[in-house]
């Protein structure tokens, strides 16, 4: 088998590569985003426009990273390329970002809606979502800290786990024969407003579609990634955004906009409704397992970022954090994580912690997007297995997206992306010290 220089065989086809694009991409956003996205944009017509531009924005997102993944396939991922056309300072504040805001917001929001989901099917007092919140985090930090066998396990049932309650909402949900109305736009068509409600209702549902970032990862081990990685992402990505079209028809075939965005167990809602309280708490079950996987997903990826970050001493008791125990786990940085989660979950906002997220990475995925013109002026020579189709055109198209998520979050949530702005801005004086005392 031919290997990389890298030492990455180069065995992946074409289908394994669209399953890993689904299957990255796929996770709970898709069963409790349409909350936030319907309370935004109040009508079906309008909230279904959010789903789709999402959808063109990450595959424009993904087709140009790709670019990137496939010429420099190394272990760091954005923080490597980042490093390559901006340098050090840059890729650094990724890494914090992704320590302090990402990662922890994250786990936070999914034990959140973790904790939601299970009030709804047990029935218990709403006054138990933080403390059930807080040992869904805790539960998975341990599963973690037995070894990357255990968590890898727990991710594989999830992952099929989620499938199940996806497609038995969309096929009943489409068959469904209720007498809701469906209203395409809203009665009063003022283009700012309306601008404005697009722009948030798309915020919520890049959450549902996060975790492309990654697929180009896997250009190193594909057989033919010029040919093969692009098809890949159009098709992979281009499938999720068909999935979650159709699952919002069979929502809205359901229930009306204005309920699911009243919502904040609107899959489980919808469940109930087609297949009554047995059959839907059958559902509820399989969504909770898919909601728990998720966690698992981003706790895996999560601790070794502090942990890849101490390995070079650009962290605060690096040490420590770099130490790993014995199932070769990085424990402390497993901790700091969930510290931090625990935290955030005593907010109890699951929406505004993911647009939280969402608007701290999309600041990063936009740089990544600009760094393809970057790399392609100042390293012309590098080996390019794959380029981004129609350039500049794709990337140009991923640019701006990105820059309308930016702009338009600090426009509708000037709080929560100040909080994003200040705990990002935290890690420069982190940085500058570090740099500093290598120097000294």
């Amino acid at each position: 088998m031919e290997e990389t220089s890298k030492g990455l065989k180069k065995e992946l086809s074409f289908f394994t590569a669209l399953t890993i694009v689904m299957g990255t991409v796929i996770g709970s956003g898709v069963f409790f985003k349409p909350e936030a996205v319907y309370q935004a944009t109040e009508t079906a017509g309008l909230g279904l426009a959010a789903w789709v531009l999402g959808g063109l924005i990450t595959i424009c997102g993904g087709l140009t990273t790709a670019e990137l993944s496939a010429a420099i396939p190394e272990t760091g991922g954005m923080v490597v390329y980042l490093r390559r056309a901006y340098g050090p300072l840059v890729s650094y504040l990724l890494g914090w970002a992704q320590t302090v805001v990402y990662f922890p917001a994250n786990i936070a929001a999914l034990s959140i809606i973790f904790a939601t989901q299970a009030i709804n099917l047990t029935g218990l007092d709403s006054h138990y979502t933080i403390p059930i919140a807080i040992a869904a985090a805790v539960l998975i930090i341990i599963t973690n800290l037995m070894g990357t066998q255990q968590a890898g396990r727990l991710q594989s049932v999830a992952t099929v786990a989620k499938m199940v309650p996806l497609f038995v909402i969309i096929i009943f949900g489409l068959l469904y024969q209720g007498d809701v109305q469906f209203q395409l736009l809203p009665e009063n068509l003022a283009p700012t407003s309306t601008i404005s409600k697009l722009g948030t209702g798309l915020v919520a549902t890049l959450f549902a579609y996060d975790g492309w970032i990654n697929v180009g990862a896997i250009a190193g081990e594909m057989k033919d990634p010029k040919k093969d990685l692009p098809k890949a992402i159009v098709a992979g990505l281009t499938a999720v955004m068909g999935i979650y079209i159709l699952i919002n028809l069979a929502y809205l075939q359901v229930m009306p906009a204005a309920a699911l965005g009243a919502t904040p167990t609107p899959a489980a809602d919808v469940a109930h409704l087609i297949f009554g309280d047995a059959g839907g708490k059958l559902v509820t079950i399989g969504i909770l397992i898919s909601v728990f996987g998720t966690i698992n997903g981003y706790t895996m990826t999560g601790i070794r970022v502090p942990y890849a970050m101490a390995l070079n001493n650009e962290l605060p008791f690096s040490n420590q954090l770099k130490k790993l125990n014995r199932q070769q786990v990085p424990a402390n940085s497993a901790i700091l994580l969930l510290l931090i989660a625990v935290i955030m979950i005593f907010t109890g906002q699951y929406n505004q912690l993911t647009d939280l997220l969402i608007f701290v990475i999309w600041i990063f995925y936009t740089l990544v997007f600009v760094a393809v013109f970057i790399l392609r002026k100042k390293e012309p020579d590098l080996v390019r297995p794959y380029k981004a189709p129609l350039y500049p055109i794709i990337p140009l198209i991923a640019i701006i997206g990105g820059c309308f998520i930016v702009v338009n979050t600090l426009l509708t949530q000037p709080v929560n992306t100040a909080l994003g702005i200040f705990l990002t801005a935290i890690g420069l004086p982190i940085y500058f010290y570090k740099q500093k005392k290598k120097t000294a």
